[in-house]
């Protein structure tokens, strides 16, 4: 028979630890479930109903600002003049329009514009990803002699406003040092928009933090820059290539004023720009539906992307530490 180590626990000793560990639970209960109301006051019927209520509450509140204008735009776009003015928001008093939408599209030729906006936002983004790639690369990777002096150069650039820089960048558009004018041209929106100092740091900043064991085991297996900005950062860099998507596709389709200022021929203008130009000229209902066609690009764009535009909201896994 082998010999007991430890004396018996008596029944008084046994209550003992029952109550210490009920005890320790309800405080981790505690510390866990921080909040407002108690996890006792949650269970209360009343506290149930107004919290009910109140989630409620906010979840209409959120529809009816976040739906409501494209919601209303959407009814504008097949509504008579007449009853937009008269009863806004009565629910079709007099019936539907649908030819608005047909006039929008074949009159005010929104497809052209619309076209030509899809061209402008793809080549934006075109632009800003191989200048912000390519520029954080040399600064954070290649690292050349001068490039401490480099990046306190694109960082100066921040502190300028941008409204200063409109008319030197306009007079270089209007007379290129090489080559004829890039006015009516998309060139003359594409380059300026996409070398954007704060991206390029951006981008910078993310490279930074990527192993650089990796990239001397790349150097040794004899990668050059090429191939080891195009075979191993670019794969390694994949949200932040999404962050730098969503800024440049956003700037570009929300950008007014230097598109109007350069492309001053119909032909080659975007929604943005022509649709206040022809509003003084145009039906109200027509350029409603002129507008609600137009915002069918931020729209389809969101729902596509939606989970990469609120992952980039907060630059999240953009920077790391």
């Amino acid at each position: 028979m082998e010999r007991q180590l430890t004396a018996p626990v008596t029944p008084v000793q046994r209550l003992g630890i029952r109550r210490r560990r009920k005890d320790l639970g309800a405080v981790e209960e505690v510390s866990t479930d921080r909040g407002i109301l108690s996890p006792h006051d949650r269970r209360k019927r009343g506290v149930k109903a107004g919290q009910g209520a109140t989630h409620v509450i906010l979840f209409v509140g959120l529809i009816v600002v976040g739906l409501g204008p494209l919601l209303l735009l959407a009814k504008f776009a097949i509504t008579p003049t007449a009853d937009i003015i008269s009863t806004p928001l009565a629910f079709f008093p007099n019936g539907t329009d649908w030819a608005n939408l047909t006039q929008a599209w074949v009159d005010v030729e929104v497809g052209k514009y619309f076209w030509n906006t899809i061209v402008v936002a793809f080549g934006s983004w075109a632009f800003a990803m191989v200048i912000s790639t390519t520029g954080g690369y040399v600064l954070s990777v290649l690292k050349p002699a001068y490039a401490k002096a480099l990046n306190i150069a694109v960082l100066a650039t921040l502190f300028i406003p941008s409204v200063v820089l409109l008319v030197p960048l306009y007079i270089t558009v209007v007379r290129p040092p090489i080559g004829p004018s890039l006015l009516n041209n998309y060139l003359a929106v594409w380059l300026p928009t996409a070398a954007n100092a704060f991206i390029i740091l951006l981008v910078k900043r993310f490279f930074d933090s990527l192993p650089y064991e990796v990239f001397e085991a790349a150097r040794t297996d004899g990668a050059g820059p090429f191939r080891l900005f195009w075979s191993i950062v670019l794969p390694m860099s994949r949200p932040i290539l999404g962050v730098v998507s969503v800024f440049a596709i956003i700037a570009s389709l929300k950008d007014f004023l230097w598109p109007y200022l350069v492309l001053q021929d119909p032909a080659v203008q975007t929604l943005g720009v022509r649709l206040p130009a022809i509003q003084s000229q145009t039906e109200l209902d027509v350029n409603l539906a002129a507008l609600a066609i137009a915002t069918i690009i931020p729209i389809v764009l969101f729902l596509a992307f939606q989970r990469l535009f609120l992952r980039s909201a907060g630059l999240g896994g953009a920077v790391k530490g």
